[in-house]
């Protein structure tokens, strides 16, 4: 503990600063790429599921059997 403390380069502080910022742009480009991605998918979904309805039986594919003739 009563050792000299080490003397820190003098342009560390200013790099850490530069590091930092670029880390903190990409996180927040990264961050609304992903919003980006996310809100297509869910139009592309919603646009497919109005448009599809899969929600609605499908209409059959032979007639129901005649009686009474």
């Amino acid at each position: 503990m009563e050792a000299v403390p080490v003397g820190v380069p003098p342009e560390l502080p200013g790099e850490a600063v530069r590091r930092g910022a670029r880390l903190l742009r990409l996180r927040r480009a990264a961050r609304r790429l992903l919003w980006l991605v996310l809100c297509a998918a869910a139009a592309a979904f919603l646009t497919w599921a109005a448009l599809t309805r899969p929600w609605a039986e499908p209409p059959s594919l032979t007639t129901p059997p005649v009686s009474g003739w």
